[in-house]
């Protein structure tokens, strides 16, 4: 019997594979999808329960996913079980690998934020001296951040700092609340801008490659998807060098299977794909294939009251609403303590106070949740990471997971830089809050470990010089032309923004590469 093939092979549905996917479908190119979870019904495999007939109460199980920390009992089962595929690290140097394995992967729990890399971010080292440039500029990607702006209908408002890219927005000309209002002004005054957030709306409540990307795709009829298939290394051919397929095995009944490709895209996620490029020994003649891994720093954290909502005062139009500092440090004055910048995503509420802002106990803490209900307004930090060679993945050659293929093992931490970027933000962000005539009930200095923000990106760089760097402007290898890596691993540097809509703009140009190039006969 032949073994199956065919013209483009994509390893992973997420984001990227789904982008990729619609374009290249769409272009007449027949694609077939691999994906390690399965395909799920939200309305058929849904199940509510009240937390009192869960055994931990909807509380997360003791011992598993103990490095997720969004996971609860109610939602255990949608991430990676560690213990089925396990990780690595030094003990002293944890890392939060935040992973999903269903049809549609981690695009169906995106936050949503929406935001361009500006070059600021692309041309960093010209800027500041430190790392390398992307090969690619913010006009290279424009056209195709305003076409991910239109699929995924991204609201926002055009600000016109060079520092946050205005795009194709929905245009959000929603009034400030009242207590926004006043940040607002204690914002200008420090010279810090408090700009109007960006969200991606999606459709009928979701903004993943499911609803919004991969039913193009099928559309065509030239798109196959397999479920519940984990690939455990892309095959070569021994005449030409270049990938012909790759061998995966069935999740449940651990069936040995193969397929043949005259492409093969990876976009598995980061740590994923490269942890597939290792395992296959491929596309590493730079020597930098795990190296620079980057993620962004999240933790820091500061909580205030607005006092003139305690008591029962509060209403939707005084406190509710968020806004986005966008970065405003090393733009145009250079800090002393740390380079690039950070973000914050500000926020009011009508809501109800979490009792650990306030060192009080029993009867006197009831009385002031009481006072302080309806009061809340919070600040939560985006920090940029640097990319460093010395932080990177390696395979443990010890540990293998339950299909015998071996895992990862991360070695990563915050260096100064991060630490002093966050005690910066935090200062600045509390001196705004009480320049507005908030009072801070909290402030957290202290970073999440590295991944927490499941921002992973950096570990299979682009760049144009084939000894530096894996990929080239096109997200193609260096060193095999028909091997394509398209998710976050592509990243020269991290930035404070969220990298969902930057992963899908580098898709979509890499998609349409391809079949540019397979049209012209090149591959």
């Amino acid at each position: 019997m032949p073994e199956p093939s065919t013209d483009v092979l994509i390893i992973g549905s997420g984001h990227s594979g789904g982008m990729v996917a619609k374009v290249l479908t769409e272009k007449g190119i027949s694609c077939l999808m691999l994906n390690a979870g399965p395909v799920v019904d939200f309305e058929k495999d849904r199940d509510l329960k009240p937390a009192y007939e869960l055994p931990y109460r909807g509380l997360k199980m003791p011992g598993r996913l103990e490095h997720v920390f969004q996971s609860t009992e109610f939602n255990a089962n949608t991430w990676v079980d560690e213990k089925e595929v396990p990780y690595t690290y030094d003990p002293g140097k944890p890392y939060n690998w935040v992973r999903v394995r269903l049809f549609g992967g981690r695009s169906l729990f995106w936050s949503r934020q929406s935001f361009r890399l500006s070059d600021y971010e692309f041309k960093a080292k010209d800027h500041d001296g430190f790392g390398e440039n992307w090969p690619i500029s913010l006009a290279d990607l424009a056209p195709y951040y305003s076409q991910v702006e239109e699929i995924f209908q991204v609201i926002g408002h055009p600000d016109g700092l060079p520092q946050y890219p205005d795009g194709n927005f929905v245009v959000d000309n929603s009034t400030w609340s009242g207590a926004m209002q006043r940040f607002i002004a204690a914002g200008k005054k420090l010279g810090v801008p408090v700009c109007k957030a960006r969200s991606a709306m999606g459709r009928d409540g979701l903004a993943s490659s499911i609803n919004l990307l991969l039913p193009d795709a099928f559309a065509t009829g030239k798109l196959s998807a397999v479920s519940n298939v984990v690939v455990r290394e892309l095959t070569v051919d021994k005449n030409s060098g270049l990938v012909n397929g790759a061998l995966f095995v069935d999740r449940h009944s651990k069936r040995e299977m193969s397929v043949k490709a005259r492409v093969v895209i990876l976009a598995a996620g980061c740590l994923e794909s490269t942890r597939l490029l290792l395992n296959s020994r491929l596309a590493n003649s730079s020597g930098v294939l795990g190296h620079y891994l980057i993620d962004s720093l999240y933790g820091p954290r500061i909580v205030c009251s607005v006092p003139e909502a305690r008591d029962g005062k509060s209403t939707p139009e005084l406190m509710e609403g968020d806004a986005l500092i966008p970065r405003f440090r090393n733009i145009n004055t250079k800090e002393k303590n740390f380079i690039r910048g950070y973000a914050w995503n500000v926020w009011g509420s009508t809501g109800s106070m979490d009792p650990r802002n306030f060192a009080d106990y029993g009867a006197s803490l009831q009385k002031k949740l009481d006072s302080y209900a309806g009061s809340g307004f919070e600040m939560s930090l985006m920090g940029e990471v640097l990319p460093y060679y010395e932080h990177y993945v390696s395979i443990d050659k010890h540990v293998v997971d339950a299909w015998g293929i071996p895992v990862l093992r991360v070695h990563t931490q915050y260096t100064d830089n991060e630490f002093n970027m966050a005690r910066d933000a935090v200062d600045t962000g509390a001196a705004m809050a009480e320049a507005a005539g908030f009072e801070v009930l909290s402030k957290s200095y202290e970073p999440n470990p590295p991944g927490y923000s499941i921002h992973e990106v950096g570990t299979c760089r682009m760049g144009d010089n084939p000894k530096t760097s894996v990929l080239n402007k096109w997200n193609q290898s260096h060193d095999i032309k028909n091997l394509f890596v398209v998710d976050g691993s592509s990243f020269v540097s991290g930035g404070w923004q969220n990298p969902t809509m930057t992963i899908m703009a580098l898709s979509m140009r890499a998609a349409g590469h391809l079949a540019d190039q397979i049209r012209q006969g090149n591959i």
